[in-house]
């Protein structure tokens, strides 16, 4: 999407300069860049089916009955794309990650089941905070130092 890797190359002028590369401690003023991620991780989780153990007991789930023992999947890959809980579902729209222009990133979707980027809850992933720190960084150097476009051909 160039008009986002426009806004986001526009954000690291902004914050970083271009006298330096990006540092660790640039990131929490990088608000577009880690908007960009969360969104990416909505529609493309790194797990997009998340399980990781049967059900202890037997349960009411929404009307449906889950016997004891039953192997439960979640799939994150559909949930971040439900057009029950999201607007436009299927379009990249980082924005809506961001309360207000100028704001940061809302860090209580870390916790929204919305958000399976990494799983959610107790059982989720424990790498996430370095995980999430990687992309960034990664992502954030690649931008400020390069520039792609799609071939003609």
């Amino acid at each position: 999407n160039p008009s986002v890797m426009k806004k986001l190359q526009d954000e690291l002028e902004s914050v970083v300069g271009l006298g330096r590369m990006v540092c660790q401690s640039d990131l929490p003023r990088l608000v577009y860049l880690q908007a960009v991620v969360k969104e990416t991780l909505r529609l493309h989780p790194a797990g997009p089916l998340l399980y990781r153990r049967s059900s202890a007991e037997s349960c009411d789930l929404l009307g449906y009955k889950i016997p004891q023992n039953t192997l439960v999947l979640v799939n994150a890959w559909a949930i971040g794309r439900n057009p029950k809980s999201w607007e436009d579902a299927e379009v990249f729209k980082p924005e809506r990650f961001i309360e207000k222009v100028g704001s940061e990133v809302d860090a209580n979707e870390d916790q929204n089941i919305r958000c399976l980027g990494f799983g959610a809850g107790r059982r989720r992933c424990p790498g996430q905070q370095l995980g999430t720190l990687l992309v960034e960084f990664g992502l954030a150097q690649l931008l400020h130092c390069f520039n792609w476009r799609l071939s003609s051909d």
